[in-house]
C-alpha cells in the first residue's frame, strides 16, 4: 500500500498527458477525476492524432512496398482501394485503444467524466457534461492537460470542406485527384505521404529553403528524395498570399522568388502549419495560473503552475508538443503532487517523422551545435554499407551520433531510415545514461539488424568501423 495521503485530485484533459497521470495518481492511493469530452479517454493522440495517422501510414507503406516489390522479381497488381474498409480498420484501431483506456479507468477506479470544465476557483470546477447536466466539484489539487488544436491562418480560412485541417485529413472522406499540403512540417509529410499512396497527386508548399524545419538537412535528404518521386511538387521558398473556391476546387495563389506558376487550383487543401495550445480555459482567470505570451501556461520543473493548487501538463504548457512528453510530465505532475523529490529535466526527448523513410532525432542536433559554436565530433554511418540495409533494400538510410569530443560523451543522436523511430529509443537512453562512444561501440549488437548501425556509428567514432575502410594519414 501506499503512504501517499489520500488526495482528491482531478486531471483536465484525458489524452496521453492526462490518462498516465490520472492513472498513476490512481496507483499511489488517491481519488481521482478525470474529465474529457470525448466517451473514453485517449485524446487528440488516439482519436484524431498519432494513432489513427500511423494506421493509415503503415497502409501507405505496404501500398509504396508491392509496387516496389517488382525491383525484387515480384510483381503485384496496381491495388484496389476500399476507401470505406479501409476507413474502418484505422476506426476500429481507435476503438479498440480508446475502449481499452475506458477498462483501465474502471479497473483504476478512476470516476470518469464526459464533459467540459471551468474554474469556479483555484479548487473548484463546474463541469457540463455530456448528458445536458452540470455539476459543481472541489478537489485538493487539480491537472490541466488540455493538449492543443490545429494552427489557423486567418487569410487562408475558407468554410468549405475542401479546406482540410490534420482532422479532417485523418477522416479520408474520399481520394481526391489533386491536393496541396501547406506546410513542410511533420503533420504535412505525414498526411501528404498517405494520399499519395492512395493515387492522388500531393504538392507540398513551405516557406522556408527546406522540409522539417529544425531538422538536421543530412537526415532530410533522403526523404526529400523519396518525396520528389512520389509527390507531384515541392514549393520551398514560397508562401500561399490566397485561397478562393471555385466550382471545381480551390484556387491557390502563391508567392515566391521560385514561383513558376503564381496560381493553381486544387481539389482539396490541407493546412497544416502547427499547433496551438489549448489554454483559453473558462474561469481561469479566476485563479493565479499564468500565460505566457505564446499561449503556454507557465509551470516550473514539477510541473506546477504560479496557482500552488494547479499543476499543467503536455501541449499546453510549451514545446515539443509531444505525446510522449506529455506522458512523462503527468507523471512528474503527479510524483511532486505526492510529496516526491522530482523534476521534469529529461536530457533528451525523441522527435521521430513517421514518413517513409522515417527521421528520428534526439539531444543535441548538429544544426543546434553549429547554431551555439558549440565544438561537438560527428561520427556517421551510412547505411549502405549495413547487410541487413541491403537484405530489405533500404540503403538509403544514416545513423549518426554527436558526441563531446573531449569527454567522448553521446550528446546527440540522428537517425533516417526504415524503422527509425524503433532504432531511437537506444540513442535515448545512451544520453541519458551520459554513455560515451566506448560504451557503444563494445555493447554487443544482434547481426544482422539496423541496430548495429548505432554500434558502427561509435566505431566510426574511433575509425575502426569493421564495415567502413578508413585509410590512415600520414
Amino acid at each position: 500500500m501506499s503512504d501517499t495521503p489520500n488526495l482528491n485530485i482531478a486531471v483536465v484533459g484525458g489524452g496521453p498527458g492526462g490518462y498516465a497521470a490520472a492513472f498513476l495518481a490512481a496507483d499511489l492511493g488517491m481519488k481521482v477525476t478525470l474529465i474529457d469530452r470525448e466517451l473514453n479517454p485517449g485524446g487528440v493522440c488516439l482519436y484524431r492524432g498519432c494513432i489513427p495517422s500511423k494506421a493509415l501510414l503503415h497502409i501507405a507503406k505496404l501500398i509504396e512496398e508491392s509496387r516496389h516489390a517488382k525491383n525484387w522479381g515480384v510483381e503485384f497488381a496496381e491495388p484496389n482501394i476500399d476507401l470505406a474498409r479501409l476507413r474502418s480498420f484505422k476506426e476500429g484501431v481507435v476503438t479498440k485503444l480508446t475502449g481499452g483506456l475506458g477498462q483501465l479507468s474502471k479497473q483504476r477506479k478512476v470516476q470518469y467524466i464526459q464533459g467540459s470544465a471551468s474554474f469556479e476557483n483555484s479548487n473548484t470546477l463546474r463541469v457540463a457534461k455530456a448528458d445536458g447536466t452540470e455539476v459543481s466539484l472541489s478537489f485538493d489539487r487539480i491537472i490541466l492537460a488540455t493538449g492543443s488544436r490545429p494552427a489557423v491562418i486567418p487569410t487562408l480560412k475558407l468554410d468549405t470542406p475542401r479546406m482540410m485541417d490534420s482532422t479532417g485529413a485523418l477522416n479520408l472522406s474520399d481520394i481526391p485527384k489533386t491536393l496541396l499540403v501547406i506546410g513542410g512540417g511533420y503533420i504535412g509529410l505525414e498526411l501528404g505521404s498517405v494520399y499519395a499512396a492512395l493515387g492522388t497527386r500531393v504538392s507540398v508548399v513551405e516557406m522556408l529553403p527546406g522540409l522539417l524545419p529544425g531538422a538536421d538537412r543530412d537526415l532530410v535528404l533522403p526523404l526529400q528524395k523519396k518525396l520528389e518521386k512520389s509527390f507531384e511538387a515541392i514549393l520551398l521558398n514560397t508562401t500561399v498570399s490566397s485561397v478562393k473556391e471555385e466550382a471545381n476546387g480551390i484556387r491557390v495563389t502563391f508567392e515566391g522568388a521560385d514561383v513558376k506558376e503564381r496560381e493553381k487550383v486544387f481539389d482539396k487543401v490541407l493546412v497544416s502549419v502547427g499547433r496551438k495550445p489549448n489554454s483559453e480555459i473558462a474561469g481561469l482567470d479566476k485563479t493565479q495560473v499564468k500565460v505566457g505570451p505564446k499561449g503556454f501556461i507557465q509551470v516550473n520543473k514539477q510541473l506546477q503552475t504560479d496557482d500552488p493548487a494547479i499543476y499543467a501538463i503536455g501541449d499546453v504548457v510549451g514545446e515539443p508538443m509531444l505525446a510522449h512528453k506529455a506522458s512523462h510530465e503527468g507523471r512528474t505532475a503527479v510524483e511532486a503532487i505526492a510529496g516526491h523529490k522530482v523534476a521534469f529535466e529529461p536530457a533528451a526527448i525523441p522527435a521521430v517523422v513517421f514518413t517513409d523513410p522515417e527521421i528520428a532525432w534526439a539531444g543535441l542536433t548538429e544544426t543546434q551545435a553549429k547554431n551555439e559554436n558549440r565544438e561537438v565530433k560527428v561520427a556517421k554511418f551510412p547505411w549502405a554499407a549495413s547487410g541487413r540495409a541491403m537484405t530489405i533494400d533500404r540503403i538509403e538510410g544514416a545513423t549518426k551520433i554527436i558526441f563531446d569530443p573531449k569527454t567522448e560523451r553521446v550528446l546527440g543522436v540522428g537517425i533516417v531510415g526504415a524503422g527509425a523511430g524503433e532504432l531511437i529509443a537506444e540513442g535515448v537512453l545512451a544520453i541519458e545514461m551520459a554513455a560515451v562512444a566506448r560504451d557503444v561501440a563494445l555493447t554487443i549488437h544482434p547481426h544482422p539488424t539496423l541496430s548495429e548501425t548505432v554500434m558502427e556509428s561509435a566505431e566510426v567514432f574511433f575509425g575502426t568501423s569493421t564495415h567502413i575502410y578508413r585509410p590512415k594519414r600520414g
